[in-house]
């Protein structure tokens, strides 16, 4: 780039850094005052975010609001909701906006130049034209809104935003959190809550919002971001040209301040809601957390995130395992959290006991005290070391583009001192230097200064109390009925009406000129190239070996994988503990934390896991395996093989101690995904009641398997026999030679030396006889409804289509992107209030329709039953049609690195999907029509007439409307 080319901008640094492979740049907008960092490399895969500093000063969730509300039309693009038009129209490979406790974010990515650029337009509208200041339609349905559908009814609340955080509120691990953060930030902004307390939300005034817009979206407090291979000089030519020269600079006070240390270390303790069923005995959690420096010290960061590893998040760290020994919790979490001023370090215990609380500060302390004196195993350190710089070169962050996540990584230092805009960005020289560092007792310092020394700390207990979530409900509605009797009748009318408006508000149809306005790719800019399937299969012996011939810059990606399907339907959920334990117990030659350091200093690391592959044809017809993934630089595919063999053949399962401690953290962390995400929880659970895949799936990884765990933990000194005996003979069941297939993404350089290792390994594997048993799924309709102590709802409908003699079609894809981005959001998420909703349709036949953080359960069932006749009518013009495929080629398109192509590869081959059917797929798409779609309408009733239904939601509504479900029993 030169400077007399881009004469809007100065040029405040340029450095190369090789790291990232990029040229990088920082300008400065002249005339407006815009920080612009360019990025540029070969990538194909563009990212731009335009991002503000928006400080909060209260918990309203103002920063957060806005987010959402400023991709609801702007000057250029006025239609209600550019961004779904966008979903639905876009080739792109991100598309979002996320809200921070100290800035918003507005990214967006795509390989195809056009769309790119359209983008970027209509984002760049949308933050600094909003209509917001026409429309405070948009601030009621995005933010909150009193709602009175009749002048006698009850008045409620709803509101995007809130129903977002009331289900975040909802979690006790989130709740948590938020409260570690606010306690160490009490004088800055990080002392409130960013995204909003449901709470304090409805204390939000629309002028006060409108007036953080006017504040913070001002390109002198914006941080703008291009990466990628494209024009740079046109593209900041036209954004100077669009729209940064139409602002002068202005001072804008939005810079974080610093939070002065304490005196003392404070202590909070409060209260989380459990449900009924749920036990107050060690169901506390007791937390120490301490601040440590600030994120412009990228070397300090880095080596806290190397001591989060080495001290609490690998097996064995001694940290962790001292907290454990003495009972201090059953499951004890570490934390380094950066991606903020001043980060902070947490040590957290789950399942613990409050009167422990000094215990577990003290021990913590003498523990430090003691790694700090006598020393960190530098093992461990290397071991951390190497995990996070594998990862770095690796630079593989799966669906995300690498170019997003570094445009997130500058922010740790940029947004708090424009002079460091690059410093994440160069890790290789920190890695180095923390090598040699750690022979000269740097660790051990920082444990002294930050973790021992350091009164900037906070203690935060948070305990359970039954009835605490209907005693919130009962205030809120007593607050409500209080406030509606004391408004005159009149006010009362009126809250009615603005309750219709809003409502018509949304059910009005966009104008024809509006959606007209959004730029939008043609059918003819889409290849019709499919993705190609990377298989070569051969043999080793009479073990199949998939190939996956591909350039992986040196790192071979192994994938091991083990028929089960001849383990018996009793031991299936066994299984589940046994994918946890393998690699996380002694062996013969290693503890099992020396294991873990061992594995992650020579290698990308080793994991084990459950896969089921469905069959495309048949959903019963699936294939389960137990599989073994590592990844490795290929001269390290010896050691690789070699770790493998000691785990399969030399680990102790009958260490009842280490058992226990791993089945504890098991059930623990199953208890925060079904919380968290309780959609894919109740999706899972309502596909099990007629599908092989899901079926096995609910058996190891669903609420059956939790239940297991639950009862297996609560009563271990009578299974722990059951447990060992059972896992020694799963051992000898599934790792045979002839269960074997091998998946290998390398090029052949790579490939040279598989053989002889997997030959290896084979000979070391079982052969003596053992039984065997072909499962038969026993299928039942439950429809059952799970409460929880949560405030709102996961309503799940699914079914199979081929059960009433339909046939998968790429057309199906097209309907999920109109369900998820037109009539479900619609009605579920804009009219319903939900934070989300989602729809799938698989080729085996299964699909289903879900909702997220959802304050409805009955009305969503009904837009639900409603969906076929939507269908059936669907209609659309060529242009809109056209919208349809190409965001349904977005979800086909994204790029992929050579370890996902990989993966990609070896599920097609399994659930026997070729190229062939592929690029019919892809044809079907392209060429669809609205009749197609219409005709979809009898396949989605098929599913629905099924009635599968699942309900994960608050213990209040599911016994309000129990009449739904054949079954209602708590989740917990």
């Amino acid at each position: 780039m030169k400077k007399e080319n881009v004469p809007a901008y100065e040029l405040v640094s340029c450095q190369d850094i090789p790291d990232i492979h990029s040229k990088c740049f920082l300008w400065r907008h002249k005339k407006s005052g815009a920080r612009v960092m360019v990025l540029e490399n070969d990538d194909e895969n563009k990212v731009f975010n335009i991002a503000f500093r928006t400080p909060p000063a209260d918990s309203t969730g103002v920063a957060h609001i806005l987010e959402h509300s400023v991709l609801c039309g702007s000057q250029k693009f006025p239609l209600k909701d550019p961004f779904v038009e966008l979903v639905k129209g876009s080739l792109n490979t991100f598309l979002n906006a996320m809200t921070y406790p100290d800035k918003t974010m507005y990214p967006v990515a795509s390989c195809n130049d056009a769309d790119f650029k359209n983008l970027m337009h209509v984002y760049l509208d949308a933050v600094f034209f909003p209509n917001i200041y026409e429309r405070e339609e948009i601030f009621r349905q995005e933010g909150w809104h009193y709602e009175l559908e009749d002048v006698s009814g009850p008045l409620k609340l709803n509101g995007v935003v809130y129903n977002e955080m009331k289900g975040a509120f909802s979690s006790p691990e989130e709740v948590l959190d938020r409260e570690i953060f606010n306690s160490l930030f009490p004088d800055t902004p990080y002392g409130v809550e960013s995204g909003g307390d449901p709470s304090v939300i409805p204390e939000l005034k629309y002028s006060e919002f409108l007036s953080f817009h006017s504040r913070y979206y001002h390109p002198a407090n914006s941080y703008i971001y291009l990466y990628g291979n494209m024009d740079m000089e046109e593209r900041m030519n036209w954004m100077d040209r669009e729209y940064l020269s139409k602002y002068d600079e202005i001072p804008v006070d939005s810079a974080i301040p610093r939070q002065e240390p304490f005196d003392k270390v404070k202590e909070i303790i409060m209260d989380y809601p459990i449900s009924e069923n749920e036990p107050l005995e060690e169901n506390s959690y007791l937390s120490y957390n301490v601040v440590v420096g600030d994120s412009l010290d990228v070397e300090q960061c880095t080596a806290f995130e190397i001591l989060d590893y080495t001290l609490l998040s690998a097996p064995g760290a001694p940290l962790k395992q001292a907290l454990l020994d003495a009972g201090m919790g059953k499951d004890i979490l570490g934390s380094y959290d950066d991606g903020i001023f001043q980060p902070f370090f947490s040590i957290v215990a789950k399942n613990a006991k409050q009167e422990n609380k000094d215990a577990f500060v003290r021990l913590i302390q003498d523990i430090l005290s003691k790694i700090a004196k006598e020393g960190i195993d530098k093992k461990a350190i290397a071991a951390g070391i190497n995990f996070l710089e594998f990862r770095f070169r690796e630079a593989d962050f799966s669906s995300f583009p690498k170019g997003l996540m570094y445009g997130i990584d500058v922010f740790d230092s940029w947004l708090y001192d424009d002079s460091k805009p690059f410093n994440h960005l160069r890790k290789l020289d920190i890695f180095e230097s923390l090598k040699q560092k750690a022979k000269e007792g740097y660790f051990e310092k920082l444990i002294e200064q930050y973790l021992l020394n350091n009164s900037h700390a906070s203690v935060v207990v948070v305990n359970p109390k039954r009835g605490l979530a209907a005693q919130r409900d009962k205030e809120l509605e007593e607050k409500l009925a209080a406030y509606k009797a004391s408004l005159p009748a009149e006010a009362v009318e009126k809250i009615a009406a603005d309750t219709k408006h809003l409502k018509e508000y949304q059910d009005e149809p966009e104008r024809e000129e509006a959606l007209q306005s959004i730029p939008m790719l043609k059918r003819s800019d889409i290849g019709t190239e499919t993705v190609k399937i990377y298989n070569k299969p051969g043999y080793i012996d009479d073990t199949l070996v998939l190939h996956h011939d591909l350039y992986t810059n040196g790192i071979g990606y192994l994938t091991l994988l083990f028929d089960v399907k001849k383990v018996p339907e009793e031991l299936i959920p066994y299984m589940g503990i046994l994918k946890s334990v393998l690699g996380y117990v002694d062996t013969e030659k290693y503890s099992y934390a020396d294991l873990f350091n061992e594995i992650n200093a020579n290698s990308g690391g080793i994991l084990f896991g459950l896969q089921v592959f469905g069959d495309s044809k048949d959903n019963q017809n699936t294939r389960q395996m137990l599989g073994i993934k590592a990844k490795t630089l290929y001269s390290g595919l010896p050691f690789v093989f070699s770790m493998i063999k000691e785990i399969l053949c030399t680990s102790k399962m009958d260490d009842t101690k280490r058992l226990y401690e791993i089945i504890a953290k098991m059930k623990s962390r199953l208890q925060m995904s079904m919380a968290s995400a309780g959609h894919s929880t109740a999706v899972m659970r309502a596909t099990s009641y007629f599908s092989g895949n899901a079926y096995f799936q609910e058996k190891i990884a669903g609420i059956e398997f939790y239940q297991f765990i639950d009862r297996i933990e609560s009563h271990f000194e009578e299974e722990k026999g059951r447990v060992i005996d059972n896992l020694k003979l799963l051992m000898k069941m599934i790792f045979r030679p002839e269960n074997l297939t091998v998946s290998y993404t390398a090029d052949q350089e790579g490939y040279k030396g598989l053989e002889s290792e997997v030959r290896s390994l084979k000979s070391v594997l079982c052969t003596e006889q053992v039984r065997q048993a072909e499962v038969k799924p026993d299928y039942k309709v439950k429809n059952e409804g799970f409460k929880t102590s949560g405030q709102v709802q996961y309503v799940a409908a699914a079914g199979n289509f081929r059960e009433g003699g339909f046939e998968y079609t790429g057309c199906l894809r097209i309907l999920k992107v109109i369900l998820s981005y037109e009539y479900l959001w619609m009605n579920v998420r804009v009219k319903g209030g939900a934070y989300g909703c989602m729809s799938n349709f698989k080729r085996s036949g299964d699909g289903y329709l879900v909702s997220y953080r959802d304050p409805n359960l009955s009305k969503t069932l009904e837009v639900f039953r409603n969906t076929p006749e939507f269908i059936r009518s669907f209609e659309a013009d060529e242009r809109e049609m056209t919208k349809y495929i190409i965001g349904t080629i977005s979800e086909l398109d994204t790029p992929m690195t050579p370890s996902s192509k990989g993966i990609l590869s070896l599920e097609a081959w399994f659930s026997h999907i070729t190229e062939e059917e592929l690029k019919k797929e892809r044809m079907q798409i392209l060429n669809a029509q609205p009749g197609d779609i219409r005709a979809l309408g009898d396949v989605v009733a098929c599913m629905l007439d099924q009635n599968r239904i699942c309900v994960i939601g608050s213990e209040e509504k599911i016994e309000q409307e129990k009449e739904l479900f054949l079954e209602v029993k708590h989740l917990l």
